[in-house]
């Protein structure tokens, strides 16, 4: 049985409470993540863009699954995390 981590993507921007908010749900709960910057990165904001539609931040990708938002619920469930 495979328990590795599905990679964590995190697409956000500086000033964002939700992305914030993510990112020390990951760092509290030890998963390595990798942050995207889309207020300076063009190329990632268009990458945000395409696999969403919009351009709302956080944009949250683990494995192929996609989270809008800071849904903790749902962050715990792909990231099999009990609360």
């Amino acid at each position: 049985m495979d328990t590795a981590q599905p990679p964590v993507v995190i697409y956000s921007t500086p000033t964002c409470h939700f992305c914030a908010l993510s990112k020390d749900y990951f760092t509290k709960n030890n998963i390595a993540f990798t942050n995207y910057d889309v207020a300076s990165d063009f190329e990632k904001r268009q990458e945000m863009i395409e696999m969403t539609g919009q351009m709302g931040v956080p944009v949250i990708r683990i494995g192929n699954d996609v989270v809008i938002g800071f849904d903790k619920k749902k962050l715990a469930e792909l990231l099999k995390i009990s609360e």
